[in-house]
């Protein structure tokens, strides 16, 4: 099959590079910019953990001031990958919690639950834009949690021009989503080009049931998504080339 990744970069190679592994051709569109904010604010604490649920934090706060302070912290990070780039930037306490927002949660609940006394504030290292509150999530359990937006995601206006000719003409057999906002943003570039029926055409592969939703709403026909939110999964489901 032929298929177009719109996650950002750095991330979309390393996918397009595992699908080209399964034998298909792979075109990338990276439909968001990730953008660090330097002059975040991130205030001193004392915080008990830190969060994180992207990579994305991780360079969000590369070159922030008071970066090496929170060093010492310990982090619960969503995913493998994250958190194998947590550690790699040289975090030393990381505590990986599942694959998805919601399995990163029950992950701190059961730490603060077996803390002998209840946790501290918890500062979360988040995006501009957030489809959840993780916040409040873990309100109802008495966590305080802090939220530093570190980064934002700057949304594309138009497809590359390449990837628009291969939509015009439905040479793209499937196309994967990992983001409600990339999806949206996917939905807005088919119209500024004048080709939202055939970017709806192929088969959209989303990372959640939620992440299609926008793309359903616009009138796609096909659209898969994973039974959880794991890369792993999302491959599943379009296997190796025929």
């Amino acid at each position: 099959m032929r298929l177009l990744v719109t996650r950002p970069q750095p991330e979309a190679e390393r996918t397009a590079a595992a699908l080209r592994g399964r034998g298909h051709q792979v075109d990338s569109a990276p439909l968001l910019r990730i953008e660090p904010i330097p002059a975040a604010e991130i205030d001193r604490g004392p915080w008990s953990a830190l969060v994180v649920t992207s990579a994305n934090a991780l360079r969000g706060i590369e070159w922030h001031p008071r970066r090496a302070e929170l060093l010492g912290l310990r982090i619960f990070a969503v995913g493998g990958r994250t958190a194998a780039a947590v550690d790699a930037t040289g975090f030393i306490d990381v505590i990986e919690g599942g694959g998805g927002v919601q399995e990163l949660t029950q992950q701190i609940r059961a730490w603060a639950q077996l803390e002998k006394t209840p946790p501290g504030p918890l500062l979360y290292l988040a995006g501009e834009d957030r489809s959840g509150d993780l916040a409040a999530d873990l309100a109802a359990d008495g966590l305080v949690v802090v939220t530093a937006v570190v980064y934002r995601a700057v949304k594309a206006e138009r497809f590359p021009p390449a990837v628009a000719v291969a939509l015009a003409s439905r040479e793209i057999d499937g196309v994967l989503h990992y983001s409600r906002r990339t999806a949206e943003t996917y939905i807005d570039c088919a119209r500024a080009a004048g080709l939202v029926a055939q970017a709806l055409a192929p088969a959209q592969y989303c990372l959640s049931r939620q992440i299609a939703a926008p793309l359903v709403a616009a009138g796609a026909r096909t659209t898969r998504f994973a039974p959880r939110p794991h890369e792993a999964e999302l491959l599943k489901l379009i296997g190796p080339a025929k």
